[in-house]
């Protein structure tokens, strides 16, 4: 479908709304792909206080991923400036710690790895606290069957690598981190690309691939995370030390040992649409605030404190928008962003939001005039973020499109249609 832009008069108040009203309905919301599906639009100039376009959002919609929105803004009131690694305590002969949620424990991405070397360089015996977590492995309303998918790792209270086993393989040679588990790997000539996977229920890891295909293969698949033993476990494997469980807690005064600056943690987590990092943000919060692990408990501080002034009262599930139950409207996001954009600065929001050709944006957008977060699901297109016009006005802005029979990329691109429009023309 080819949309042609042609120059709109520049209009304010009233007249400015019935201009991008008019093109809306002439060239997005009645026109495929969006003539059958259920759209949402809000655009709204924070140093204004008005609403430039709104088009049904104050309906709910499924949001995917614009759920991290809502994780980033928790994220921000409470972690501070940097990530909890883990709560520790120590005497003269023991170390005891604590796990917190913090996804970036001998994750791949982090080089500083603060809490590794605190149980590297103690002499003491070590000694693992269980954490009281309230959460389950997957998240409510998760697909039970995407368990062996990259994008749905186990949540726990001391992730590990990502809680993901990386697969590689080429020519003769294959290999599998964490090197505790085993891989069995498999040459079938008939596949087109390899193929990984892990049984439902234990920790045995394939890999099928065709032994023509000489390129390298890399792969991720979530683990099971199991229990406090295997935690236990875990650790005494990577560390070389023996690792106990605690029988019983010191009375004691316990320490937060912090890892990572937080926007190390936040700008993949919006860039790439990281869930476990989204997850474990709504868990390392309350964690910090509570000391136990409960993404239900750190939602409802969240829409009773710093969000109870949202329009509609959302049902928010989960922390990465995988959940199906999440309900928001596109008024609920034009308000959280508009609060996040009048407390932090917005060169920093700038960094953590992907712009145009970066991230999940990295093809769309080549004129970098937005800095937004996708979200995407089966029948679902979400973009809400902040616009830059071409006369340097900063617009906050949700579009939520839910039930489309058609491609995502068709959507994305109709989307985009209407936003370039405002941006060439206001």
């Amino acid at each position: 479908m080819l949309i042609i832009i042609l120059p709109i008069p520049f209009l304010t108040g009233k007249g400015q709304s019935a201009v991008i009203s008019k093109w809306a309905n002439t060239h997005i919301l009645h026109e495929e792909p969006l003539q059958q599906a259920h759209v949402g639009i809000s655009i709204y100039e924070p140093a204004t206080g008005k609403y430039w376009y709104q088009y049904q959002d104050d309906k709910y919609f499924t949001p995917a991923s614009n759920t991290k929105i809502f994780s980033l803004y928790t994220g921000l009131k409470i972690l501070g400036d940097s990530l909890p690694g883990i709560r520790y305590y120590e005497n003269d002969t023991a170390l005891f710690v604590k796990g917190m949620g913090d996804p970036s424990f001998l994750h791949p991405d982090f080089q500083l790895q603060r809490v590794m070397q605190l149980m590297q360089e103690t002499s003491k015996k070590i000694y693992v606290i269980p954490a009281a977590n309230e959460n389950k492995r997957f998240g409510p309303g998760w697909s039970w069957a995407d368990y062996a998918d990259y994008y749905q790792p186990e949540l726990s209270e001391w992730p590990m690598y990502g809680n993901v086993a990386r697969v590689y393989h080429h020519g003769d040679t294959s290999a599998i981190t964490p090197a505790t588990y085993d891989l069995k790997t498999q040459k079938d000539d008939t596949l087109s690309e390899a193929v990984t996977e892990r049984d439902e229920r234990n920790n045995t890891f394939s890999l099928k691939y065709n032994s023509k295909d000489k390129s390298i293969i890399k792969a991720e698949v979530p683990f099971i995370t199991g229990s406090e033993q295997q935690l236990r476990s875990r650790l005494e494997d990577t560390l070389h030390k023996h690792i106990s469980l605690a029988v019983s807690i010191p009375v004691a005064p316990f320490k937060v040992l912090h890892s990572i600056p937080v926007d190390s943690l936040f700008t993949p987590m919006m860039h790439r649409s990281d869930n476990l990092f989204a997850e474990q943000t709504m868990m390392m919060s309350w964690a910090l605030l509570r000391d136990t692990i409960s993404t239900r408990r750190c939602i409802d501080y969240m829409l009773n404190g710093s969000l109870r002034s949202l329009p509609h009262p959302p049902q928010w599930e989960d922390g990465s928008g995988l959940s199906r139950y999440n309900l928001f409207t596109p008024r609920d996001f034009v308000t959280v962003l508009t609060m996040m954009y009048n407390e932090y600065p917005k060169e920093r929001l700038w960094q953590i939001f992907p712009t145009g050709g970066k991230g999940t944006l990295r093809n769309y957008y080549k004129e970098q005039f937005i800095h937004a977060k996708t979200g995407t699901l089966s029948g679902v297109v979400a973009l809400s973020g902040y616009l830059v016009t071409k006369k340097n006005k900063t617009l906050v802005f949700s579009v939520l499109v839910n039930n489309h029979m058609g491609k995502a990329v068709y959507v994305r691109r109709a989307v985009e249609q209407l936003l370039t429009m405002i941006w060439k023309n206001y």
